[in-house]
């Protein structure tokens, strides 16, 4: 029942003992409706039938039957909202009304995650905000999928990549390693967009680390979801709730929310896939050759072809404008295209292998 239901039985309560409260005003009327007699169905369907195939006018909707029934005079005639039910319980109306299929598991497009075998930590920063009279701030943002572990950096410097990567450094140090990390397609998560092959700062950081940087595509809602939620979240929160004096004063909110979010959350964190440990004595070599996986979520365009990694890459002829999870193996040398469907998230077959070696060059800062 619906919340409103419970909220107002719960007021007509009192805080009394349920054998001590008056239920007089409760409704009488029976919790299922008796159906209507087998006999009767059977002759609303069969009139329906006649009437489709033989009548001359030919309607044979749920009034053309009552009426037909009526000049047969029919014991106990139905009405004509009782001869619509029975129409839709057959499935013999005329209209179709949309199929409201479930949706696909959580991390879908990724099925380590959806099995919940993996972690996805997101990450997303907020621009555009300006403490009055003081500094303009920009806020890094990250969440977990599973266990929605939430994590928020306010900093008056604008967002970088080096800023991005002792963020995540000092975040996964102290909760543990996902399998998986999302970004947008943002040159600060990426890297630059100017040259083909580029492998940006944030990338190389979580392949050293065995962490699968994830890329989302483009203008496409729902990959997202649940870390524009959380953005919209902090935003409500912590940062139009209170007047912030100073950025020292946004960041103290901001750590209070943080850790009572957490804590509002622990059950879920708690049963969450579990984290690897951050490994003793790493160091990030940014001119170290990557090594791992690098995915990218993306929608084929009219010809069938996918953009990453500043190429262009063909699909199939047939799978236009739609989704492709794009897995570039820097070690085995190639790129695996796997279909992909909201309706059949289980079915993601590899429809394009294609060659593909990152050349071998530093990394320029």
């Amino acid at each position: 029942m619906s919340p409103a239901t419970v909220h107002h039985w719960v007021q007509h309560a009192q805080d009394q003992r349920l054998d001590r409260v008056d239920w007089h005003d409760r409704s009488r009327a029976p919790r299922h409706p008796p159906r209507t007699a087998a006999a009767i169905e059977d002759q609303v369907l069969t009139v329906r039938r006649e009437l489709e195939q033989s009548s001359d006018l030919g309607f044979h909707g749920a009034e053309a039957i009552h009426d037909a029934l009526s000049a047969r005079k029919v014991a106990g005639l139905p009405t004509v909202r009782t001869i619509n039910r029975i129409l839709r319980r057959s499935g013999a109306l005329d209209g179709r009304a949309r199929v409201r299929r479930r949706p696909p598991p959580v991390g879908w497009y990724l099925p380590e995650v959806a099995a919940g075998r993996r972690e996805l930590d997101c990450f997303d920063g907020v621009e555009g905000l300006v403490i009055k009279d003081g500094p303009q701030v920009e806020v890094l943002n990250g969440i977990s999928l599973h266990g929605g572990l939430a994590v928020s950096w306010p900093r008056e410097a604008s967002l970088t990549a080096k800023v991005v990567v002792d963020c995540l450094i000092e975040h996964w140090r102290a909760v543990g390693l996902p399998g998986y990390a999302q970004f947008d397609n943002d040159t600060v998560f990426q890297g630059t967009h100017a040259h083909p092959d580029v492998v940006g700062r944030v990338t190389r950081l979580c392949l050293s680390l065995g962490v699968v940087p994830v890329f989302v595509p483009p203008r496409e809602p729902g990959f997202q979801a649940i870390m524009e939620g959380y953005n919209g979240t902090w935003q409500a929160k912590v940062w139009a709730r209170f007047t912030h004096a100073n950025l020292a004063d946004l960041q103290e909110q901001s750590g209070r929310f943080v850790a009572a979010h957490r804590r509002h959350r622990a059950d879920r964190i708690e049963s969450a896939p579990r984290r690897r440990a951050f490994p003793k004595g790493w160091k990030l070599n940014l001119q170290a050759r990557p090594r791992g996986r690098i995915i990218y979520l993306r929608r084929t365009d009219a010809s069938g072809m996918v953009d990453l990694l500043g190429r262009r890459f063909e699909v199939d002829g047939h799978w236009l404008n739609r989704l492709v999870r794009a897995e570039v193996d820097l070690e085995g040398g190639e790129v695996l295209i796997h279909r992909l469907r909201r309706r059949e998230p289980s079915e993601q077959p590899v429809i394009k292998r294609v060659k593909y070696r990152l050349p071998s060059r530093g990394f320029h800062e």
